[in-house]
């Protein structure tokens, strides 16, 4: 049975009488009838009857009086100030020099008791004394926590990552055709490439844009022969960002990046865009509809050629001997055959990728590409650093000349000579069409 407090006080009020005139073991009867029906502590009890409502209450613990008061604080607020507002650890040793400093040149003027207080104040008494002074947020001690970024919503895949995916897990990169520069909007190349084939798009975008990155990667889904199981970028914020991410995880596709400044995470597309993207298209600027259009006209067909008639090296197994790594390769294949003999391929998309390679005509795809993908062997390297620039007064000559001139009606040019006011490029003296 449980009664109320008022209950309980006149309970108490009606009883301790009777107790305070009974004998021993009367107050023991008493007692025990007591704390059966008021719920008390038997000891507790006992002083209530004696006591009656006058029982001695707990008191708390008495305030320790007030060592540093409101000249202390202000003095330290001076002091804090005047070193630029530096937290309570820095401020502590120097405060004697900040005293002094202060004093000698007229500034502040303490009492004995008060500088004594101040010189023996601790970094965290500092702190507390300061509290109110500072800003709104930092009175409360609470911290600043950094509120989560997307970055951190994302995973590191590194190179030793990989391991043997299936088909479908792509490294993803733009390429920028800006012509050594950054300056204004120019064309930029999405490639993808994947880490089992080595099966390669490239996709040209007007802009650097994260949406048309991700209307790209959408298209691209219908148009290989294997579903996208994954993609790995690097930290561009055309990558990492909320469309990218929710786009991911709507598509049930898995999404991590590699690590800042380490392009060996992504060896595979870096490999490619130098292969690929810069063999083809060259370091000039390309910008405009126009030249967007064009490029993409050219990857229609590069894919092609790349994907289905270029065998490439994977490598199976590397040890080291010594100070030496030897690498062991599997035999040279193209992306299409590692598809085809794949048992992660769908078979529909097998026959798809025989049907398509029975009717590819490989002279008249290599015909298309500007300057020929792999005709007339290795290209010299100028003092530049950058392929198909030949050495001597000639190759000076053409390099001052590519950085100024304007696409043509060549077929070596990406733009097919139209609008050559729209469109720049590093290829206007292609090869001409046989």
């Amino acid at each position: 049975m449980v009664i109320s407090r008022k209950a309980r006080l006149e309970l108490v009020g009606a009883v301790a009488a009777r107790y305070a005139a009974s004998t021993k073991s009367e107050k023991a009867r008493i007692l025990d009838e007591f704390v059966a029906i008021a719920g008390y502590h038997r000891k507790h009890a006992i002083r209530l009857l004696t006591c009656g409502r006058d029982a001695p209450v707990a008191v708390g613990r008495a305030a320790r009086p007030r060592v540093y008061d409101e000249a202390v604080s202000q003095a330290l607020v001076v002091l804090w100030e005047a070193a630029d507002r530096i937290c309570g650890k820095r401020l502590r040793p120097l405060l004697p020099l900040l005293l002094s400093s202060l004093e000698r040149h007229g500034h502040l003027r303490l009492d004995a008791v008060i500088r004594a207080k101040l010189l023996r104040m601790g970094a965290a008494t500092i702190d507390r004394l300061l509290a109110p002074t500072r800003l709104p947020g930092m009175a409360q001690g609470k911290r600043h926590r950094k509120q989560p970024s997307v970055k951190g919503e994302i995973p590191v895949r590194t190179f030793a990552d990989w391991g043997d995916p299936k088909p479908g897990f792509m490294e993803i990169d733009l390429v920028a055709h800006g012509g050594g520069g950054t300056v204004g909007n120019f064309v930029h190349t999405l490639t993808l490439t994947d880490i089992a084939s080595g099966w390669t798009e490239c996709v040209s975008l007007a802009v650097r844009e994260s949406a048309l990155v991700v209307g790209a990667i959408e298209r691209l889904r219908n148009a290989m022969p294997f579903p996208l199981r994954g993609i790995d970028s690097d930290n561009g914020s055309e990558f990492i960002n909320d469309v990218l991410l929710r786009f991911s995880l709507d598509a049930q596709i898995e999404f991590t990046r590699s690590r800042p400044y380490l392009k060996n995470d992504q060896a595979w597309v870096e490999q490619k865009n130098g292969a690929v993207v810069r063999r083809m298209v060259g370091y000039g600027r390309l910008d405009g509809l126009v030249a967007s259009e064009a490029l993409a006209r050219l990857y229609d067909s590069t894919r092609l050629f790349v994907n289905f008639f270029q065998p490439s090296f994977k490598l199976r197994s590397k040890e080291r001997v010594g100070a030496r790594v030897r690498k062991h390769y599997y035999a040279p294949a193209t992306p299409c055959a590692r598809l085809l003999a794949s048992a992660h391929v769908a078979e529909d998309s097998k026959d798809r990728l025989r049907a398509v390679l029975v009717t590819l005509d490989p002279l008249r795809l290599l015909d298309e590409q500007p300057g020929g993908l792999c005709r007339g062997g290795r290209r010299e390297r100028s003092r530049h650093g950058r392929p198909g620039h030949r050495r001597g007064s000639a190759g000076r000559r053409r390099h001052a000349s590519l950085s100024r001139a304007r696409c043509g009606p060549r077929a070596g040019c990406p733009a097919g000579g139209r609008q050559p006011d729209t469109l720049r490029c590093g290829r206007g003296r292609g090869r001409r069409s046989s």
